[in-house]
């Protein structure tokens, strides 16, 4: 029996650039190409009628942008993985449209193979985004780029409960599990976790596990941003 392909959507203003990642796409088998958006209005209207497994988000287009149709397609139910299409490494845009719920950034000149392997890696349930890169961009953006254009930053380690669902979460961590999240969020693996804790590497997993589910974070990128936005950073 024949995997279940990937379904990819493709969200760019530029035609060209949509067409150069159809075509790469549209020759590797197990990925199936089911549609394409010119906007972020558009790319709603992808996810709630072609149901793609992950979606290639360019993030300045016109009308609404990438980085609010990130926002927006995330709050859905069971919404498809997001992978943020930008010019420049360490993109302030980008880093903001991580933050509004997508998995990752590419280049826009990214080779075809590894365009291919980061679509399949958030497909899988990680993110196309090591934590020690994603630290680097809270360094660089978290303390002057919203959520979405407009919006209100999602605050730091004196926001409100009221205002941030992950409070209580955080607070109920054991002190283990507390002290990994930390160090995941200065960007070890699973082995230097396992280096630092004196554990297994299986056990390092379960407790990664444990986290992810508490936290209702998708993927690691999730629980650094998390842990950054807490304050946790500074307890370390």
């Amino acid at each position: 029996m024949m995997d279940v392909p990937v379904r990819v959507g493709i969200v760019d203003d530029q035609s060209l650039v949509r067409t150069g990642f159809r075509l790469v796409l549209e020759a590797e088998p197990g990925i199936e190409i089911v549609g394409e958006a010119s906007d972020g209005r558009e790319a709603l209207a992808l996810v709630r009628d072609a149901a793609p497994d992950v979606v290639l988000m360019d993030v300045r287009m016109p009308g609404m942008d990438g980085i609010e149709a990130t926002a927006a397609i995330s709050t859905l139910a069971d919404p498809p993985h997001i992978l943020v299409l930008t010019t420049f490494d360490l993109d302030e845009y980008a880093f903001a449209a991580i933050r509004a719920g997508a998995s990752g950034f590419l280049l826009k000149d990214v080779r075809p193979e590894e365009l291919v392997a980061a679509i399949r890696t958030v497909h899988s349930g990680e993110a196309a985004l090591s934590p020690r890169v994603t630290r680097r961009m809270l360094e660089l953006f978290a303390d002057r780029v919203p959520v979405a254009p407009g919006g209100e930053p999602t605050g730091g380690p004196d926001a409100s409960a009221a205002r941030d669902p992950h409070a209580a979460a955080i607070a109920a961590l054991t002190a283990r599990e507390r002290e990994i999240l930390i160090a995941i969020a200065e960007g070890l693996n699973n082995a230097e976790l396992a280096e630092r804790f004196f554990l297994s590497e299986s056990t390092v997993k379960t407790h990664v596990g444990h986290l992810l589910q508490k936290l209702d974070a998708r993927d690691r990128v999730r629980l650094v941003i998390l842990a950054y936005e807490h304050g946790l950073l500074a307890e370390g």
